[in-house]
């Protein structure tokens, strides 16, 4: 019994430090571990912009926003803006139409290089044209678009 009794502050400390660090642990935020981590991001405008990854034969980097997407885009945006640079622009820029077209740039290459990708190549450009009506229509669009992008590997 004698032996027990050192044994029973040992515990106690244990058990304590035991508890302190789970209850840190409760309060910072909940984080997958290494093993469950996954990488997002392969098909954001932002990762199209950082030339990660070949861009698809139909639509090399080099493209105009004009030559892609026709005529009414050419009337919004700069007539010699790249695709590359569409997906590159600053998200500081408020302005909705230059983010629906990062958006958009990001779909129409995901539609070419993701199988699965929600969208085929000439219903994002359709609905790119479509939403140049309204800055509303622009945002909402932009929104689908941004969602599409970041569910697709």
């Amino acid at each position: 019994m004698e032996s027990s009794a050192p044994l029973s502050p040992l515990v106690l400390i244990l058990f304590l430090s035991c508890f302190a660090v789970t209850a840190t642990a409760a309060q910072t935020q909940w984080r997958p571990g290494f093993l469950y981590t996954r990488s997002r991001g392969r098909c954001t405008p932002q990762y199209w912009g950082s030339r990660k990854e070949a861009w698809p034969r139909m639509v090399p980097q080099t493209s105009t926003v004009a030559k892609v997407f026709g005529s009414r885009a050419s009337e919004r945006f700069r007539s010699d803006m790249t695709l590359l640079e569409a997906t590159a622009q600053d998200d500081s820029v408020q302005n909705v139409f230059h983010g629906l077209l990062k958006q958009t740039s990001a779909a129409l290459i995901n539609s070419y290089a993701r199988k699965g990708f929600p969208y085929s190549a000439w219903e994002v450009k359709t609905l790119l044209i479509q939403a140049l009506v309204s800055e509303e229509a622009a945002a909402l669009q932009a929104e689908h678009f941004s969602i599409a992008n970041e569910a697709c590997n």
